[in-house]
C-alpha cells in the first residue's frame, strides 16, 4: 500500500520526495478531472450535431472594481498566504499531517498580509483593464462545453459534502464520538451519497443556465462510472478501510492465473493503521498489516466500473432517446454497489429485524428508478424530443462553433 505519493515514489523509484499528497485525495481529484473532460468531449460533439444549443444572456462590461469583490478577494488571499507561507517554513511539519496542518489555526500573519495585498491588487488591476469610460450590457454566448469547469467546481464541492453528509449518518457512532473529526476529515466519503447531492447541485446549476437538464445528464452518464472506478483506485491503493469482509479462504482453481491478492489481500502499510500485527523493518507512519486478509472490494469495484464504462461509452451515439444513458447508469451502478455490499464491510441498520446497509437501500432505490425511467422514456420518447426541441427555439441561438 502507498498511503502518500512519497511512499509510492520511494518503494518504486527508490527516491524520498516528501509531499503533503495522500494516495486517496489524488485519486479522486484524478476521478473528477478525467470525469469533466469526458463530458466536456461530450458536450462539444452533441454542439456539432445541434443536439446542445448555445444561449445568450447580457451582461454589464466595464465597470470598475467595486470595493467589495476587493475585500472578498484580499480575504480569500489572506487564507492562502496565511497558510502557505507557514506551509513552506515548516514543510516538514506540513508534509507529516496536511489534514491537521491546514484545518488547524496554525499560519503565518505576514504570509496572510502578503496574499491579501497580492490577490486583491490583481482583482483591481483585472477590472481596471476591463472598465470603460461608461459601463455598457453587451450580449454574451455560451456554449455548455464552456461552462464545463464551472461544472467541476460545483460537483466537486456538493459531491464531498454529500459524501461526507452520508459517511457520517452511515456511521454515526464514529460521529457521535468525534463529530468535529468525522467532518472535517479527509478520508470517509460515500460515493452514492456524493452522486445524489453533486447531481442535484449540477442539475440547479445547468437550469440557471438554460442547460437540458436531460442533455447533461446523458452527457454526464458514461464519465461517472470510469470517474467512480479512478476514485476506487485510491482507496485499493491506499488502503482506507473501504475493503471487504475477512476471506481466509484459498484461492479458487479458475483464478489460479491471476496474482492472490485479487481473491484476498492483507493490506499492509493502510493510511488508517487497521489491523494489529506490525510489518518487520517498517519505518514510515504505516506499519500495520490486517490480522486477516480480506477481499479487496475497492478493486472488484473499479474493475466493474471500467466495464460499465466502455458499455455506456458504447451505447452513446446509439440511443437517441434523452434521459435513457443517464437511467442505464443508474441501473448499473445499483446493480454493482448492491453486489458488491454482500462482501463489504459496513454498518447495519436494523429494519424489521432485517440487517440492512445504507448502501443496499439506495442502490436498490437506483435500481427501480433507473429500470422504470429507462421503460418510461422509451414508452414518451417522441413527446420528450419534441419538449425539448420546443423549450430550446423557445431560447435566442446562434449557429454552433465549427
Amino acid at each position: 500500500m502507498y498511503p502518500t505519493l512519497t511512499d509510492f515514489f520511494h518503494d518504486v523509484f527508490g527516491i524520498n520526495i516528501p509531499m503533503p499528497i495522500q494516495t486517496y485525495g489524488f485519486f479522486v481529484a484524478i476521478g473528477f478531472l478525467v470525469g469533466i473532460f469526458l463530458i466536456a468531449l461530450e458536450l462539444k460533439r452533441k454542439e456539432k450535431l445541434t443536439v446542445y444549443v448555445p444561449f445568450t444572456k447580457k451582461i454589464l462590461i466595464g465597470e470598475p472594481a467595486k470595493i467589495s469583490s476587493i475585500i472578498l478577494s484580499a480575504a480569500g488571499g489572506f487564507v492562502i498566504g496565511f497558510k502557505l507561507l507557514e506551509a513552506v517554513l515548516h514543510y516538514a511539519d506540513f508534509v507529516s499531517n496536511p489534514q491537521i496542518f491546514i484545518l488547524s489555526m496554525r499560519g503565518n500573519i505576514l504570509g496572510g498580509f502578503i496574499g491579501a495585498a497580492f490577490s486583491g491588487y490583481l482583482t483591481w488591476q483585472e477590472k481596471n483593464k476591463q472598465k470603460l469610460d461608461k459601463p455598457k450590457w453587451v450580449d454574451q454566448t455560451t456554449y455548455p462545453h464552456e461552462l464545463a469547469g464551472n461544472i467541476l467546481i460545483v460537483a466537486a464541492i456538493f459531491g464531498l459534502l454529500g459524501a461526507k453528509i452520508f459517511h457520517n449518518l452511515e456511521n454515526l457512532d464514529d460521529f457521535m464520538a468525534d463529530p468535529i473529526g468525522s467532518l472535517f476529515s479527509f478520508s470517509g466519503l460515500t460515493f452514492l451519497g456524493g452522486l445524489i447531492v453533486g447531481t442535484g447541485a449540477v442539475l440547479y446549476y445547468a437550469k440557471k443556465n438554460n442547460i437540458q437538464s436531460l442533455f447533461l445528464l446523458d452527457a454526464a452518464a458514461p464519465s461517472l462510472p470510469l470517474a467512480y472506478g479512478v476514485g476506487r483506485l485510491g482507496c485499493q491503493i491506499s488502503g482506507d478501510g473501504c475493503w471487504g469482509i475477512a476471506n481466509p479462504n484459498p484461492k479458487p482453481g479458475w483464478m489460479s492465473f491471476l496474482p492472490d491478492w485479487m481473491w484476498s489481500y492483507n493490506y499492509p502499510h493502510n493510511v488508517i493503521n487497521s489491523g494489529s500485527k506490525m510489518l518487520e523493518n517498517c519505518t514510515t507512519a504505516h506499519c500495520h498489516v490486517l490480522d486477516v486478509p480480506v477481499f479487496p472490494t475497492p478493486f472488484y469495484e473499479t474493475t466493474i466500473m471500467v466495464v460499465v464504462f466502455f458499455i455506456l461509452w458504447g451505447l452513446r451515439k446509439r440511443i437517441q432517446i434523452p434521459g435513457v444513458l443517464f437511467m442505464l447508469f443508474l441501473t448499473f451502478a445499483g446493480m454493482e454497489r448492491l453486489l458488491i455490499e454482500q462482501i463489504r464491510v459496513n454498518n447495519k441498520y436494523d429494519i424489521f429485524g432485517f440487517g440492512i446497509t445504507q448502501a443496499e437501500i439506495i442502490s436498490s432505490i437506483l435500481i427501480i428508478l433507473g429500470v422504470v425511467g429507462v421503460i418510461l422514456f422509451y414508452k414518451k420518447g417522441n413527446q420528450i424530443n419534441n419538449w425539448l426541441n420546443s423549450r430550446m427555439k423557445m431560447s435566442e441561438t446562434v449557429e454552433p462553433k465549427k
